[in-house]
């Protein structure tokens, strides 16, 4: 059991590397013209770039459904797939992109960093000249800049409770 959830831990981490490339060099690649619906301001519920989502999700499925006995490897890595999907889903598209409204502004740090990351890949509409590819790793300066900021809020905050 311990092994499985190391496993699941491990895919964990390596899907955000593979997240990170495919997003790079796939998505900002031959297949943009599926995700930049993504990078376009629209009111629709969903989005081309929802097939992503889906694909991972089917291959999650196959990991589950070809487990040979019960709770072997391959189980263990359709949950670590399973596991960074969901949190995909609640970081990417309910914390960030707000498709689902549940989540406030945020004073972490950590969060504020990768909000900014990303609002800095939108930044860029077209196929090429975007960073912070990943979801889940943030670069060191935008961890600064939101430093930064989360300080400045709370002493505005110190200062109007004063007054």
């Amino acid at each position: 059991m311990l092994t499985g959830i190391g496993i699941m831990l491990l895919t964990f981490v390596v899907m955000e590397v593979v997240a990170w490339a495919m997003h790079k060099y796939v998505l900002h690649g031959f297949l943009w013209f599926l995700h930049k619906s993504h990078h376009t301001r629209h009111q629709h519920t969903f989005e081309w770039n929802d097939l992503f989502f889906a694909w991972y999700g089917t291959l999650a499925m196959l990991f589950f459904i070809f487990s040979s006995e019960p709770l072997d490897y391959r189980f263990w890595i359709g949950a670590g797939i399973t596991l960074y999907g969901v949190a995909y889903f609640l970081i990417h598209d309910v914390f960030i992109h707000r498709r689902i409204r549940v989540f406030g502004r945020s004073t972490n740090v950590y969060l504020k960093a990768l909000n900014m990351a990303h609002k800095v890949h939108h930044k860029v509409t077209g196929k090429h000249g975007s960073e912070s590819f990943g979801m889940l790793w943030v670069a060191p300066g935008y961890f600064k800049a939101a430093s930064k900021i989360v300080r400045k809020q709370e002493q505005e905050r110190r200062g109007a409770v004063h007054h």
